[in-house]
């Protein structure tokens, strides 16, 4: 473990810290769609569909919001500098159908931030759904299971959920203030608090490009502008020391992950969310989330099916390239998370891995 600087060691303060059960009875935190917005999605998604567009090529521009996309801006800024999480309702995915929802999810994702690749094979529109595989076959990822998923953060600056079905039974959707877990753990074990900020490693479940480690060296919390970042998945921390390159953590970094999930599973501390189909969830750097294991109806068309987006925010907070751990892919802000496509490797060079734009 390397030595760190700049650790936060007095508690974090504002609008990021809050604890669940404050904001179990409060609708500040949650948008629900008017139908003269959902007529403004109609709208534009008739105009994308009458133009021929593909979905990927759809951009803000190409999807006008008139009077939504202002309260889009505002939602952008309480992920960046509020609570960190909004949930909003009333998307009738019901009446659009598969491909008009991803249209639709896509395009309101363009008036958010610019889309990241999700997984080596480069999908920018995710599917998060039972796939029949195990986290212990080591090339899955926790959204193509049915397992629960502890808390823990994902690869981009927002990640955006929208459900098109909900599960029979499960699939509970919980968050927490990344802040507020933090405060607790400096109350509590404060010799505990650097070691957040040390390296750290995370199994990249077999999707790093060639000649690259298949694990990533990262710090899990990053104090800058009055702002704390964290990024935390233990699964992937404890299945990335199946590699004989990764150290053995110290009993005291145990002690530490321990009081994190102790932290963010506690009912002080967590809020649990109703998501259900036409909900959209975003949340980004200072929210930890997590889903409980759940069961599915038989029929296929009626399983669980919630798509899924990674962002780059255009104007975010500044991270390092540390705070992801592999080189950074396409978006206008560099070193934005994601995860790099097979398809774009050959095209790498050094420019590119010191942060200029890559192709999608």
């Amino acid at each position: 473990m390397t030595s760190v600087d700049n650790v936060l060691r007095r508690p974090c303060a504002g609008p990021a810290v809050w604890k669940g059960p404050d904001l179990v009875n409060s609708t500040e935190w949650v948008l629900r769609l008017s139908p003269a917005w959902t007529g403004e999605l109609d709208a534009a998604l008739r105009s994308v569909r009458e133009r021929g567009l593909p979905l990927l090529k759809v951009t803000a521009d190409d999807f006008p919001l008139p009077t939504l996309a202002g309260e889009l801006a505002r939602l952008s800024e309480e992920l960046e500098n509020g609570r960190g999480f909004v949930l909003v309702k009333r998307i009738p995915v019901e009446r659009y159908g598969r491909a008009a929802a991803s249209t639709v999810f896509w395009g309101l994702g363009q008036h958010l931030g610019i889309p990241v690749s999700q997984n080596a094979a480069g999908h920018m529109l995710g599917h998060a759904r039972d796939t029949g595989a195990t986290m212990a076959d080591p090339a899955t990822r926790g959204y193509q299971t049915r397992a629960r998923l502890p808390f823990h953060t994902d690869g981009s600056d927002v990640l955006g959920l929208l459900c098109l079905r909900a599960a029979r039974t499960g699939a509970r959707t919980a968050v927490v203030s990344s802040a507020a877990v933090y405060n607790a753990v400096l109350a509590r074990r404060p010799d505990l608090v650097e070691r957040l900020y040390r390296t750290h490693f995370l199994d990249r479940r077999g999707e790093q490009p060639p000649g690259e480690l298949p694990y990533s060296a990262v710090p899990f919390a990053f104090w800058d502008g009055g702002k704390l970042s964290l990024r935390y998945n233990r699964c992937y921390l404890e299945s990335a020391q199946r590699f004989s390159g990764v150290p053995r953590p110290e009993r005291a970094d145990v002690e530490l992950f321990d009081l994190v999930d102790e932290l963010a599973e506690s009912p002080e501390f967590r809020l649990d969310v109703d998501f259900e189909a036409g909900d959209l969830l975003l949340n980004n750097h200072a929210v930890l989330h997590s889903r409980t294991e759940y069961e599915d109806f038989a029929a296929p068309e009626l399983k669980r099916h919630v798509l899924r987006l990674w962002l780059a925010v255009r104007r975010g907070r500044d991270l390092p390239q540390s705070f992801w751990g592999s080189p950074p892919v396409a978006s206008d802000r560099p070193g934005r998370g994601g995860i790099t496509p097979r398809d774009v490797i050959a095209t790498r060079n050094p420019a590119s891995r010191s942060g200029s734009r890559s192709r999608w």
